[in-house]
């Protein structure tokens, strides 16, 4: 199997120019994880990139936000916000937010045009065996509230342009994925 640095040869001779990479999915899916390996391969390779975790972004910049679908969907508008501005002046942006609605997902990508919807995909209970906050714990006893997946819905993608099945792949495979999608958007054909 070919590995995600030979998908990367020819995406090093281009002029960087800004995109966002939007993974979505369930607490827990991998989102962060894969966003951290794509952009450690493409900062090697010399590009610029920013990574906008979604638990970072609440510390700061959504600080003071809750969980109702209106404070969710504010949260998700305010990143795509940051990761727009970042991408038209030729960042490649990679988003890490659980972002459980499509409609707000789909604003965003309307709103930023140069964009890649990645659907990290485990199932519920994966995630909740990876789960080494206690989050989902929590949400069951009811000491969290409208918890993504427990009391409140997550609508996947209908049509991302990569999912990444992490209960099947390793990391390496799904961030194989994801580069290849990014060189093949650039211009080129994957190999193999």
């Amino acid at each position: 199997m070919q590995t995600y640095v030979d998908n990367l040869q020819s995406l090093s001779d281009l002029k960087q120019s800004g995109i966002t990479v939007w993974f979505t999915g369930l607490s827990s899916a991998g989102k962060s994880t894969i966003s951290q390996m794509v952009g450690r391969e493409l900062r090697m390779q010399g590009y610029k990139v920013e990574i906008l975790d979604g638990d970072v972004v609440r510390q700061n910049l959504t600080k003071g936000l809750g969980f109702s679908r209106e404070d969710r969907n504010e949260n998700v508008c305010r990143i795509g916000l940051v990761a727009d501005l970042l991408t038209r002046n030729g960042v490649i942006v990679l988003v890490s937010v659980i972002s459980p609605y499509r409609e707000t997902r789909q604003q965003v990508r309307q709103q930023i045009g140069n964009f890649i919807e990645v659907y990290v995909n485990a199932p519920l209970e994966v995630c909740e065996q990876r789960d080494v906050k206690g989050l989902y714990k929590n949400a069951r006893e009811g000491k969290i509230k409208n918890f993504t997946g427990i009391d409140d819905p997550y609508e996947p993608p209908l049509h991302p342009e990569v999912e990444c099945r992490t209960d099947l792949e390793t990391p390496m495979e799904s961030t194989a994925k994801v580069l290849a999608k990014l060189k093949n958007l650039w211009g080129f054909a994957t190999d193999g």
